[in-house]
């Protein structure tokens, strides 16, 4: 039989390279941490350790719990109910607003009783003497009232609330050319009124005129002041901003100008009023041919 041959295993003296390279890869690796560390910019980590210490230290937050069944999706629309809820208070912050500058502005004849302001949630009155205004059976406004309303204006102009301007006077008959009876003069005083705070800057769509002459008195007119009393000129300023919104074009971006207001003794002559037909005197209308 020949005789196996036997191989001797050749031993591997060279393995310790395989962990001198694993040392010197950790050795650089090492390295070149401590150099990144050393070469850090201390603001960003002055506000990194900030940011550590805050998250370590802070109490624990609750965790929004996990839903169980179908969510219902998220929307960006808002709830309308908290809408309307916060633009109703909206509304009512500003008569609020209102009424403080109209009492920080007219302190002195708030005392004399000669403007009045009361109000609720949905609406304020600015109540104004005839005789700051107006001259006795007149509409013309005199000096002062053209600084009176432009101050009322300024307060008045940033807002959108509808503002109602209402003329009132006392029972004492009239009847000139230009004014027939009280109606006319209480709706001019009214109108003339509505003329100057939109001269001022106060949006003409805003605004409405409107006479109640004689017909409803806050007092008795028996005596002088009772009579004065209910002379009057009122601003009621309105919560409700969407009123006569619908007839008010989307797209229509024009200004008013309104008129200028003549100021007393300026004004020339008044035209004469024709009067109202009586019944039975209206002409009978020509035959048709």
């Amino acid at each position: 039989m020949a005789r196996r041959r036997q191989h001797e295993e050749h031993e591997n003296h060279e393995r310790w390279l395989v962990s001198y390279a694993d040392f010197i890869t950790l050795l650089f690796a090492f390295f070149v941490v401590m150099y990144s560390i050393s070469s850090i910019n201390e603001g960003k980590y002055k506000i990194l350790s900030d940011s550590l210490t805050g998250v370590f230290s802070e109490a624990d937050r609750a965790i929004k719990p996990i839903p169980v069944g179908d969510e219902r999706p998220r929307t960006t629309e808002p709830d309308r109910s908290l809408v309307d809820e916060n633009s109703s208070a909206s509304q009512v912050d500003s008569l609020e607003r209102i009424a403080n500058s109209v009492r920080e502005a007219f302190g002195d004849l708030i005392k004399s009783d000669q403007l009045k302001i009361s109000g609720s949630e949905t609406w304020i009155e600015i109540e104004l003497s005839s005789s700051l205004l107006f001259g006795s059976g007149d509409a013309i406004p005199n000096n002062d009232a053209f600084e009176i309303i432009e101050r009322v204006a300024k307060i008045l102009a940033p807002y959108e609330n509808p503002i109602q301007v209402e003329g009132f006077t006392d029972d004492q008959p009239i009847q000139t050319a230009t004014y027939p009876t009280n109606w006319e003069l209480s709706t001019a005083r009214a109108a003339s009124v509505v003329r100057m705070l939109a001269m001022d800057g106060v949006n003409p769509r805003r605004l409405a005129a409107v006479g109640y002459g004689e017909h409803q008195p806050v007092t008795a007119n028996d005596t002088p002041e009772g009579r004065a009393r209910n002379r009057r000129v009122v601003l009621v300023v309105s919560r409700d901003v969407d009123v006569r919104r619908s007839h008010i074009k989307a797209d229509d971006t024009q200004s008013s100008k309104a008129p200028a207001v003549p100021q007393a003794g300026t004004q020339s002559a008044p035209a004469p009023v024709t009067a109202l037909p009586q019944v039975g005197a209206v002409k009978s209308p020509s035959p048709v041919l």
